[in-house]
């Protein structure tokens, strides 16, 4: 018999401590949000941020970055070079404190006079270090116009000593270069796409006016595509780029300077911040930045900016009257829904909200910008009075659409999901008994005599009954405002209870779609076997593909088939769906010398009850086609070209296919 294993004991001796490259090769995502490509992307923003830094203190005006095959990286600047020699206050050399100890670095002192960088993007001495620490190799050569000093790092370690040698005359210059290979091992993914680094480059380009960013990427041919980030004026030429023709105002940029503190018995830092804004009917867009870095997730900066337009814009609009009596004021959204504004901020103190900087929270920064944002816009409006007007009858025109928007929701929540007993009010809709939603089926027939001879034969235990009146919309081509002016369609919505499923701009939140309430096991299209039959059962599927994808994905939606044939014989009816079996069942009753009657079969109005239980309703006899999604796309696609608005494409498919249907067209 096995010995039964001891618990492993949890004691003191169970504590450890990770070490040198282990603190972030183990746990990459604690610095850089994660272990993914997106941990990977932010390691090859934290080198390039140094560069920045550089620049923007007047260090090199051009950064060149480079992408290989291999995927491998470079970032070249042209500042003063990373100092990697000896440093006699630590005893150790700089090469060992930037590149293989967290927390390293010469930005700590930014509010003592003389600070290497007064305001940097690159604070806590991460960057450097975790992005070595991450890498399969990593090279940096550090270049101050007599020498370039040069170290080698493998997976972390350094591989030898710093190596040191002048340069000869046509090879001197500034700058750093760093190239190296993020590691599979610590990420799981490290294949960067291009459009990563051309967002990244454009927005630090925006944010950093008259710094170069040159990208080159590696194609498989081994040569280089280049392209160039450049923005002279930074966010004003941006918004202007974003706006083209479309401002309604012209752009107007603030620039604030000022110092505070978070707590009173914190010291002072300054801030530094750049707001510039247009208005526009059709472009919308709102963009943070601080010391450099896309502010992703906004914090103090976007506090500030709602505050205070919020404010401002509704205190002019009250000032000059605007508002009807009673009417509500403005929010937020109204006036984003036409804003075009970019702030670009700097601090030498900086509360940023995780070491992947993608929001701020110092509080003294959404403090000074709120009240900076309200007095320059209060004197905008007073010296602009023209834009003024625009502006604000804009802002209520935003306003009073989306009141709209949101009445026309609630009233089409109300028509969509009422209660049962509502439901069975609606016009000639045949209810089942059963409450259980697993085994009820409900039949969507065409028009009354249809319903009628339905409502004879089915078993009324389980199956309910909606008659479709005349042609449904086709709602592929409809607005979703005249879909849901559809009697007709609102009625099918409202019986199925499950809500919609809306794609695009549309006025309003309409109400979510829930497969938990749908009220039916199987929804059964149930026509004519005959063109307008055809036609409907078309249109029906056309609206299922639009408002309610998921239960064709989900094989809620059924086809009935209709006979087309009916076979009497001295026993009784035989019913071919199709010409194949029609001839089949002919020649075998010709082959046994039985007598029969062969004739078109009724269309479903016409049927008797048994007939209609046998060949339509009975779960054991009848014949359901499952929709799939692709017999809906292929549904939409024909109709769409046949009868939508793409005339190339409908001369195309009768060329193709027109042939086909010429004996159809010469029988009329």
């Amino acid at each position: 018999m096995a010995k039964k294993q001891e618990p492993a004991q949890y004691n003191n001796q169970s504590i450890t401590a990770l070490k040198g490259a282990d603190r972030v090769r183990k746990r990459p995502a604690v610095i850089f949000g994660s272990d993914g490509l997106e941990g990977c992307e932010h390691s090859v923003f934290e080198i390039l941020s140094n560069s920045v830094d550089e620049a923007r203190e007047g260090y090199g005006s051009k950064i060149i970055i480079t992408a290989f095959t291999d995927k491998s990286l470079m970032v070249e600047d042209f500042g003063r070079g990373i100092p990697l020699g000896w440093n006699e206050a630590e005893k150790r050399f700089n090469w060992e404190l930037i590149y293989c100890e967290l927390y390293a670095g010469g930005k700590y002192d930014n509010n003592s006079d003389g600070a290497a960088y007064e305001f940097s993007l690159g604070l806590n001495g991460l960057g450097a270090c975790a992005t070595q620490y991450s890498s399969e190799w990593f090279f940096v050569d550090s270049y101050d116009g007599e020498n370039v000093s040069s170290m080698e790092f493998r997976k972390g370690d350094p591989v030898g000593k710093l190596s040191v040698r002048p340069l000869e005359k046509k090879e001197r210059r500034v700058g750093t270069v760093q190239r190296w290979k993020p590691d599979l091992e610590v990420f799981t993914d490290i294949d960067i796409p291009k459009s990563y680094y051309d967002d990244m480059l454009k927005r630090q380009a925006v944010v950093n006016p008259g710094i170069r960013f040159i990208f080159r990427w590696q194609t498989e041919g081994k040569q280089f595509e280049e392209s160039e980030f450049y923005y002279e004026h930074g966010i004003t030429d941006y918004i202007a780029e974003l706006a083209g023709d479309t401002a309604e105002t012209k752009i107007t940029e603030w620039h604030l300077e000022t110092k505070g503190r978070d707590r009173e018995d914190l010291p002072d830092y300054k801030l530094k911040c750049d707001v510039a804004f247009c208005m526009s009917k059709t472009v919308q867009a709102l963009e943070y930045y601080h010391c450099s870095s896309y502010l992703e997730h906004g914090g103090s900066p976007d506090r500030a900016v709602k505050t205070a337009f919020t404010f401002a814009v509704d205190r002019k609009l009250r000032a000059m009257g605007k508002y009807n009596k009673n009417e509500s004021k403005i929010t937020f959204p109204d006036i984003e829904d036409c804003l075009i504004l970019v702030s670009n901020s700097v601090s030498t103190q900086t509360s940023y909200a995780n070491q992947t900087k993608k929001a701020i929270n110092n509080s003294f920064i959404a403090e000074a910008m709120t009240a900076f944002l309200k007095e320059k816009l209060e004197i905008y409006f007073a010296e602009n009075p023209a834009d003024t007007e625009k502006f604000l009858n804009q802002v209520l025109v935003n306003k009073r659409s989306r009141e709209q928007s949101e009445k026309a929701r609630i009233d089409l929540k109300k028509k969509l999901s009422g209660s049962t007993e509502g439901v069975n009010r609606i016009e000639k809709f045949v209810p089942c008994r059963s409450k259980d939603p697993e085994r009820r089926e409900i039949y969507i027939v065409e028009g009354d005599s249809a319903l009628t001879s339905c409502k004879l034969g089915r078993d009324a235990e389980f199956q309910a009954i909606i008659p479709v009146r005349g042609k449904t919309l086709n709602c592929l081509k409809a607005t979703y405002d005249r879909i849901f002016k559809s009697d007709i369609i609102v009625d099918l919505l409202k019986i199925l209870g499950c809500g919609v499923e809306l794609k695009g701009k549309v006025k309003g939140k309409m109400v979510d779609f829930d497969l938990a309430s749908l009220r039916w096991a199987k929804i059964i299209i149930c026509t004519d076997a005959d063109e307008d039959g055809f036609q409907i059962r078309t249109l029906l599927l056309t609206m299922f593909y639009r408002l309610l994808p998921t239960l064709i994905d989900e094989g809620r939606v059924y086809i009935a088939e209709s006979p087309l044939y009916e076979i009497k014989v001295k026993d009784g009816s035989l019913f071919a769906y199709n010409e194949p079996e029609k001839n089949e069942m002919v020649k075998n009753l010709e082959a046994e010398n039985k007598k029969y009657v062969l004739q078109r079969s009724k269309g479903l109005g016409e049927n008797e009850p048994d007939m209609m239980w046998e060949t339509t309703m009975n779960p054991a006899t009848r014949r359901l086609v499952r929709v799939t999604k692709a017999d809906a796309e292929k549904t939409a696609y024909i109709f769409e070209t046949l009868l939508g608005d793409d005339l190339p494409a409908r001369k195309e498919f009768i060329a193709a296919h027109g042939a086909e249907y010429m004996a159809e067209v010469d029988a009329y």
